[in-house]
């Protein structure tokens, strides 16, 4: 019987604190700075050196804005199959794979994508569906518009804001309205093209990554919106920087900047990445542009096989040795040309 309420109490407890958390939830909100007509000397002289995210309205897309209709779409896309991602859940989970993946015809695709309920579905009537594009062998082949969806590239004409043998991808994004994609950083800049629809993105500095809880490239906290502080107590932290992307704007999203979308509306859009580094810092192997740099990669393995020789030590010197590192890390790592 008093372990039964002392079981009662305890859960009473963390409830009132997850309640308490959520209610005292109330984030640093910094909105991102808009710049219209922007160029191409402008962007590499006076925006992209700041290392922050900007959106750049009245751009010059081409066609797509105004022909990107959902008729027009089916057509051109025609019936070829794509590799979708189908989920139950408005908020689609990449550590936890929240979500299937299916095959349709790109233009039925299309429509569905673009409905609140469906008739014919997968799972539910309200799942939400999501179109990243991939190479012909996502394995081998970046995405590429131009490659993938040759009639609708022709639509589209992307900011030439880099020189041409930087480009890595351009990668085709098409969202269900309510859709909410996970937190997670990528390690070249890139452009994330609205072409229809609205979409909310908020964006974490790299600075802020202690707490963001980390697992990989992604971050645990799904919802940004009403995060669970008993869990993540740190995260109220982060300072958040918010914006709406309306169709034709543009948002610069630098390198290691994490990110967060919720597709208000039904929207299409194009995200081209860029190599702003020299080639031999990236993975020869990665596609998608979020491999960590290789020499990213090889220090965190050794930090593995650092932690694992802690292990052999009594807890009392594990943690006064793993303190001792962390201030060598600090002192040697930590940059003052940052945020």
């Amino acid at each position: 019987m008093e372990r039964a309420m002392a079981v009662t109490v305890e859960r009473l407890g963390m409830e009132w604190r997850r309640e308490r958390g959520a209610m005292a939830f109330h984030p640093t909100r910094i909105p991102v700075p808009r710049f219209s007509g922007v160029d191409k000397q402008r962007f590499l002289h006076e925006l992209y050196p700041l290392r922050k995210p900007a959106v750049l309205t009245d751009l010059d897309l081409g066609a797509c804005k105004t022909q990107w209709s959902l008729d027009y779409m089916s057509r051109r896309g025609g019936e070829r199959q794509v590799k979708i991602h189908v989920s139950e859940l408005p908020q689609m989970d990449f550590i936890q794979k929240n979500f299937l993946y299916r095959s349709l015809p790109f233009n039925v695709f299309v429509q569905r994508a673009a409905e609140n309920k469906h008739r014919d579905f997968f799972i539910s009537e309200d799942e939400k569906y999501y179109l990243r594009s991939l190479g012909e062998d996502p394995r081998k082949d970046i995405a590429d518009i131009a490659t993938q969806f040759p009639e609708l590239a022709a639509d589209i004409q992307i900011p030439e804001f880099f020189q041409k043998d930087q480009f890595f991808s351009s990668v085709f994004r098409i969202s269900s309205p309510g859709l909410q994609l996970w937190t997670h950083y990528d390690v070249m800049d890139n452009l994330l093209i609205q072409v229809t629809g609205k979409k909310r993105v908020v964006l974490y500095s790299p600075r802020d990554a202690p707490y963001l809880y980390l697992s990989g490239d992604k971050s645990e906290v799904l919802d940004v919106d009403k995060p669970d502080l008993a869990k993540y107590p740190l995260f109220s932290q982060a300072r958040r920087y918010e914006c709406t992307l309306h169709a034709g704007d543009v948002l610069f999203i630098p390198a290691l900047w994490f990110h967060n979308t919720v597709a208000e509306e039904f929207g299409v859009g194009v995200n081209v990445f860029w190599k702003h580094l020299t080639p031999e810092f990236y993975d020869r192997t990665d596609t998608y542009g979020n491999k960590d740099l290789t020499a990213a990669s090889r220090a965190t393995q050794i930090l593995d096989r650092a932690l694992k020789t802690l292990d052999e030590l009594p807890e009392e010197y594990k943690d006064f040795y793993a303190r001792k590192m962390v201030l060598r890390v600090q002192a040697k790592a930590y940059s003052a040309n940052y945020e």
